[in-house]
């Protein structure tokens, strides 16, 4: 039986049949989205029980909490606003993890002062996809406006404290857009960080892709990058293809 924290006005328990998994959301403020369950069943499974793993720009914790079952070791979740870190500490005790999981409210641009430089065996973020100019419309939803765009931290700054975080041989793990790729790319380069895989997704077939998912390797050797095969979410008629039904609901489609 799981522990049940108190629910604050407007939130509910989401389940993510998958990995087991209960999480406190809210519409108000936000929810976890395709990109988060996508992003943790992109990271290479490994359980060492020493392993250290580090979530940058954790929401609610979604991320953090789905890779659960494929990682080994201590698992920390770095969220900037308070009501979301509050409510990924309460969906670590809904899921009995706090032996496991720890979450700091905090400034990725402040990491330094909670978690030593190259000391993360892994380190994952799905940061704001949105370049904060003055064109930009943001949502009226301060929440989902610091989410969605880079209005406290940029794509430089969150490389910058990947690279910063990992040990040498660690490995990187981001969520974008893939019109920012070449830009993308070139930050990681330039701060030790190897693209080795990519996985483009693609919102049904016959469209464009609308999300990239890269790994990364600090210091290792340059070339040798994977692209994976198409990852389809829907079908002409509107459903979720088999492969994200199985990422949802937990049938075995062979991706980790």
């Amino acid at each position: 039986m799981k522990d049940n924290p108190e629910l604050k006005p407007n939130e509910r328990i989401d389940h993510l049949d998958s990995q087991g998994i209960q999480i406190i959301q809210s519409s108000e403020v936000f929810a976890f989205s395709l990109d988060a369950v996508l992003l943790a069943d992109f990271v290479r499974p490994n359980h060492r029980r020493r392993l250290q793993t580090v979530d940058l720009c954790a929401g609610n914790g979604a991320i953090a909490l789905f890779m659960h079952r494929k990682l080994g070791g201590k698992v920390t979740a770095v969220e900037l606003q308070p009501r979301l870190a509050d409510m990924a500490k309460r969906s670590v005790i809904l899921n009995h993890l706090q032996d496991r999981y720890r979450v700091l409210q905090a400034d990725v641009n402040d990491i330094y002062s909670y978690l030593p430089k190259d000391s993360a065996d892994i380190v994952t973020c799905n940061p704001p996809y949105f370049k904060s100019l003055p064109t930009s419309q943001k949502n009226p939803n301060h929440y989902l406006a610091l989410a969605r765009h880079e209005l406290t931290i940029n794509l430089a700054q969150v490389v910058d404290k990947m690279a910063g975080l990992l040990k040498m041989n660690g490995k990187g793990y981001l969520v974008h857009r893939p019109e920012r790729l070449p830009e993308i790319l070139m930050e990681l380069v330039n701060h030790r960080l190897q693209p080795k895989r990519l996985r483009f997704i693609y919102p049904k077939a016959g469209k464009e892709s609308n999300m990239v998912l890269i790994e990364c390797i600090k210091d290792g050797k340059p070339g040798g990058t994977i692209i994976d095969p198409p990852f389809i979410v829907g079908d002409d008629n509107g459903n979720y293809t088999p492969a994200v039904q199985a990422l949802l609901h937990g049938v075995n489609n062979g991706h980790e």
